[in-house]
């Protein structure tokens, strides 16, 4: 009859019932949990057995004895007196992992010296011999684990740890342990899913570790098998025979499984490199050809027509990769993801942030506690149906499919004269502008500019709010006369737009420039949502004086996305990015933004994760000015739209477009491809083009194509040029 053994095997934390079963399937006796891995007994080929196939553990330990800990000579005399010329060769290395405190061991340091120095006393005393030590690449490891003045002394019959399958070197900047994505599978149901023929799909898949632990699964193969060494491989007590059968039993299954797998595996990742790591990593692995990884953007994933199966992903959580202000975003496009692409299909994500997981806007079938190193984390898993939705509801769903905003009937509440005056002239603008807004699936736009004179407002509405801006009135006009005025037109709002009263936010403005522009007047920090040309961006209507949004550079924004494929773009004091945004939906190779103020480069992150986009687009804060005369990329496409004038502390010189133009645009064209073009725009009504630039570069004029059906009534909103060189 073959010896039993006692084994320790390791995991970690949360895994330890799942690794139980592991055990069990595996030949493991008389299992017992504790906290990170399980106690078990069997033969040795059964602790073979668990090293090549075990997908949960980290370490798979040989139980040699336990000795007295309550004392420094206690634990020395105990390790000393076991016969270590009896498990290895006099020039094998040594290292020792020591776990766990004492009284009388008060770091894990001195610990380890205390067992080293017993070991290495014992084989020169008997055998003659002292081993090195060697911390990297030992032949032998040598495991202690301290505990209540108990110290539990092992071999490591693993070696390095079993999560290191070997097909993974280079990872992305938040790797996911092979053992802890196979755990994440598990619970996930992809076992099931993958016996039934399904599919697996990571949109934010990194290096691939998710889905080629899904595909080892699927194909019956032994995730230690692409292994060279072992830590029993220099064991005296190794028995190569028994090991070299699992071994060729290994390479049969995973030929056969192989042979039979029909799964799909499907992976996007938006930086082209960490997707050059992961193909490096399905090579390494031999499963290049059953896997498709590729680069794309969480914002371009499509449905995978003819399949169901479990699409599962591990994003940032904000203590890692990325504020948590703009994952709030990125988490919510991950959720329109799932519903939108995914709809029938098992869903699954690891979060240490519930809070951002709530943004994705479906409810949890299961949720799993694990532990990603130190940090908690957790597994939703998803059954991705309407039912799960938040606040689903299938009419209130197609009406918002439709697209349809609907006009209010005429309120019963009472107007006066005034009011109704402005009434009036609210409906007439509207008529025509809703249907071409929804005809250009616009739900952003201009009403009202000052048509009247004496009612001197811009009123732009977005979606079902409406931002009402005040301009001062001159000093001609009565100050009550004008209050009333303003009275009659707040009164008149609610009458005419599909908003709510308490969503009419009132700003006053002057037809100023510089900084008062974005000059801050509140800290309500109220963001929602908008769209604009397949984009979506955030607005807020009470913080600053503009929105976040420039609604007149909307043709522009477009005109960039339609011009942007495959293309370097770079947006030169970028505000919020909306630009940026364009030109990353519209396939621009890369993009490059910078601005001065920290803020709205958050806010421009914010915007790219909400429409699923990584951060391989660049923002950089810094002086656009300074920026320039230090750079040296080369761009197919620029968009430069400064401010009129700004005295920013954070600046070491006064801007003036009139004054610092010239300058400016030159050292851009410099930056500019010889077929690329430069758009340059600014709001300055006095503001005139130095001609120099017109004997240098082909100049065109494009204001008036930039100015869109609602701001007809206001063509010198803005100025426009488009900018190349001359061939």
């Amino acid at each position: 009859m073959s010896e039993s053994y006692q084994f320790f095997a390791s995991c970690p934390k949360g895994v330890e019932g799942l690794l139980a079963e592991e055990l069990a399937a595996l030949g493991g006796e008389e299992i017992r949990l504790t906290v990170a891995g399980c106690h078990f007994k069997g033969e040795l080929k059964a602790a073979y057995r668990i090293c090549l196939w075990s997908r949960l553990a980290n370490r798979v330990l040989l139980h040699l004895c336990q000795v007295d800990a309550e004392s420094r000579d206690f634990i020395y005399e105990g390790v000393k007196a076991i016969p270590w010329e009896d498990h290895f060769e006099p020039n094998a290395t040594l290292a020792i992992t020591f776990n766990g405190t004492s009284p009388a061991i008060n770091n894990s340091h001195f610990g380890a010296l205390v067992v080293k120095d017993a070991i290495c006393d014992r084989l020169r005393d008997s055998a003659g011999f002292r081993p090195n030590v060697d911390k990297i690449r030992p032949d032998i490891r040598v495991n202690v684990r301290l505990q209540k003045n108990q110290a539990a002394i092992s071999l490591d019959l693993s070696g390095e740890s079993l999560h290191r399958r070997g097909y993974r070197l280079d990872t992305g900047k938040a790797p996911l342990k092979e053992n802890l994505a196979a755990a994440l599978l598990i619970r996930a149901g992809w076992p099931q899913i993958a016996t039934e023929g399904g599919a697996l799909v990571d949109p934010l898949c990194g290096s691939g570790t998710l889905l080629l632990e899904g595909a080892l699964m699927a194909a019956d193969i032994a995730p230690g098998l692409l292994r060279l060494d072992y830590g029993f491989h220099k064991w005296s007590g190794h028995i190569p025979k028994i090991w070299n059968e699992l071994i060729a039993e290994a390479r049969d299954r995973r030929a056969a499984g192989l042979a039979k797998m029909t799964n799909r595996f499907i992976g996007y990742e938006g930086d082209i490199r960490v997707v050059r790591q992961a193909h490096d990593n399905l090579r390494r692995a031999g499963l290049e050809k059953r896997i498709h990884i590729e680069t794309r953007e969480l914002a371009n994933v499509e449905a995978i027509k003819g399949y169901t199966g479990l699409v599962i992903t591990n994003p940032p959580y904000g203590e890692r990769l990325g504020e948590e202000s703009s994952l709030v975003w990125l988490y919510q496009h991950l959720g329109t993801t799932f519903r939108t692409c995914f709809e029938g299909w098992q869903g699954a994500i690891i979060t240490s942030n519930i809070n951002l997981a709530k943004r994705m806007g479906l409810r949890a079938r299961k949720s799993y506690t694990f532990y990603n190193g130190a940090l908690e984390a957790k597994l939703l898993a998803f059954d991705i149906q309407p039912e799960s939705y938040f606040g689903y509801h299938k009419k209130a769903q197609e009406a918002e499919q439709s697209g349809l905003t609907v006009i209010p009937e005429a309120s019963s509440v009472s107007l006066g004269k005034g009011a109704e005056m402005f009434a009036n002239r609210l409906r007439k603008n509207l008529k025509p502008l809703q249907k071409w807004a929804r005809k250009s699936e616009i739900e952003c736009y201009r009403i009202y500019d000052a048509d009247m004179p004496e009612y001197a407002v811009a009123i732009d509405l977005y979606r079902d709010r409406v931002l009402v801006q005040e301009y001062k009135a001159p000093a001609s006009i009565d100050e009550q006369k004008a209050q009333d005025r303003l009275h009659d037109i707040l009164q008149a709002i609610p009458t005419v737009l599909p908003v709510k009263p308490e969503h009419v936010h009132l700003k006053q403005r002057s037809r100023q420039s510089g900084k008062n522009q974005y000059r801050k007047l509140d800290d309500q920090r109220e963001r929602f949502e908008v769209t604009e040309g397949g984009c979506r961006f955030l607005v807020n209507l009470r913080d600053y004086l503009d929105s976040g949004l420039f609604l007149d550079h909307r043709p522009l924004r477009l005109r960039i996305q339609q011009e942007a494929k495959g293309k370097r773009f770079l947006n030169l004091f970028c505000y919020t990015g909306s630009a940026t945004v364009h030109a990353a939906a519209g396939g621009a190779s890369q993009t490059t933004s910078v601005d001065l103020s920290k803020t709205y480069l958050e806010w421009a992150r914010q915007n790219l994760s909400l429409n699923g986009f990584s951060d391989r687009h660049k923002l950089e804060n810094a002086d656009c000015i300074t920026w320039l005369k230090s750079c040296n990329e080369t761009y197919d496409l620029i968009f430069i739209d400064p401010p009129t004038f700004s005295n920013s502390k954070k600046m070491r010189d006064v801007f003036d477009i009139q004054e610092e133009h010239l300058d400016m645009l030159e050292r851009a064209m410099t930056r500019l491809a010889r077929d690329g073009a430069l758009y340059f725009s600014n709001n300055s009504r006095k503001f005139k083009l130095d001609e120099e630039l017109s004997r240098k570069f082909v100049v065109e004029e494009i204001s008036e194509q930039t100015i869109d059906m609602d701001f007809k009534r206001n063509q010198k909103i803005h100025r426009c040029w488009k900018l190349t060189h001359r061939l």
